[in-house]
């Protein structure tokens, strides 16, 4: 009888461990459009998905422009655009306010789910 109570004990602690772990789980990148390290031409939005539904009033993203064909030395210059999340909880889209020039650019994203743990990360692509 010991047994089956001390068995019975540990299930319900890994099945508590499991469901917590499941619980603390933060937002993954799941996929970008355009995707990281792309070339192509420039996109009029930019969307990301991720793995778990994203807090929006504090998920964010900005738009960085890295580099120009033939201006190796031009500094990088933040790009206006709005971020908001479209129907999909679990999407952040980024809409550059003026059309993309060819070049490079970084998008660096921040995203929280319902953990409340910020996870950070980038995409690099390049227009023509």
């Amino acid at each position: 009888m010991t047994y089956i109570h001390t068995a019975a004990k540990a299930l319900v602690a890994a099945t508590a461990l499991l469901a917590s772990a499941a619980a603390l789980a933060h937002p993954k990148l799941v996929s970008a459009s355009p995707a990281d390290k792309s070339e192509g031409p420039a996109p009029t939005r930019i969307e990301l998905l991720f793995s778990e539904n994203l807090v929006k009033q504090v998920s964010g993203a900005n738009l960085v422009m890295t580099g120009m064909p033939g201006m190796a030395d031009h500094p990088p210059m933040k790009i206006a655009a709005s971020v908001s999340g479209g129907d999909d909880p679990k999407a952040m889209i980024i809409t550059p306010k003026s059309p993309l020039v060819p070049g490079t650019y970084r998008l660096d994203w921040r995203a929280v789910s319902s953990d409340t743990h910020p996870v950070n990360g980038s995409i690099t692509f390049t227009t023509k």
